[in-house]
């Protein structure tokens, strides 16, 4: 049986995702204006249950790799690690922090205190139609965001400052914005299928 001393997040890695299906894309310095494109890396591996870890890298230098634990409640699992969609609704809130970090720093804002109160709802027949035989479906129903700013700076510069930050937040622009996406999957190292859906630019130009 597990308790809280078992209970693990992660911890810095000792070497990068070991990736074999694809080639990482070498990071490349832009130019200002032209923006800075990277991407994040990450090999994720099942264990035992419903145990997950995963290393995980920006590929920009500086970035250190993250080994991440992942698990699921009882009794599934053993609540040893946060869950997936804690991984995911946390780092939606810690990216806009960052930004909102960085913007008010930048501007010189002035800010006594700073949080954000986040929701995310989502819905799932996980528990009642697999027992049923039936395929499972799963999906996220809304997301509120609750930015609390203390700040002696008046109502017009914080609002703009959140503004530049949703607009900046690139953990945002994937919520609020259909993109491109990709499925494979590899048996014994034979591709058996690959589904993929289309962004909304290269719809346009597909039409």
């Amino acid at each position: 049986m597990s308790d809280m001393q078992d209970f693990k997040v992660g911890e810095r890695g000792t070497g990068l995702p070991e990736i074999t299906q694809f080639e990482p894309s070498p990071f490349k310095k832009g130019r200002p204006p032209e923006p800075l494109h990277f991407e994040v890396n990450i090999v994720a591996e099942a264990h035992e249950r419903q145990k997950k870890s995963g290393v995980v890298q920006v590929n920009i230098p500086g970035f250190s790799p993250a080994k991440l634990y992942c698990d699921e409640q009882k009794p599934v699992g053993d609540d040893t690690a946060p869950p997936p969609l804690a991984y995911f609704s946390a780092g939606i809130a810690f990216c806009l922090l960052t930004h909102l970090s960085d913007i008010l720093t930048a501007r010189k804002i002035d800010i006594t205190s700073m949080k954000i109160e986040q929701r995310i709802r989502f819905k799932t027949n996980l528990s009642t139609m697999r027992e049923l035989g039936y395929p499972t479906e799963g999906a996220c129903e809304g997301i509120e965001s609750h930015v609390l700013i203390d700040s002696p700076e008046d109502a017009a510069t914080v609002q703009k400052l959140l503004e530049e930050a949703e607009g900046a937040c690139m953990a945002h622009f994937a919520l609020r914005n259909p993109l491109p996406w990709m499925t494979r999957l590899v048996h014994n190292g034979v591709e058996l299928e690959k589904r993929e859906g289309v962004g909304p630019e290269e719809r346009g130009a597909a039409l």
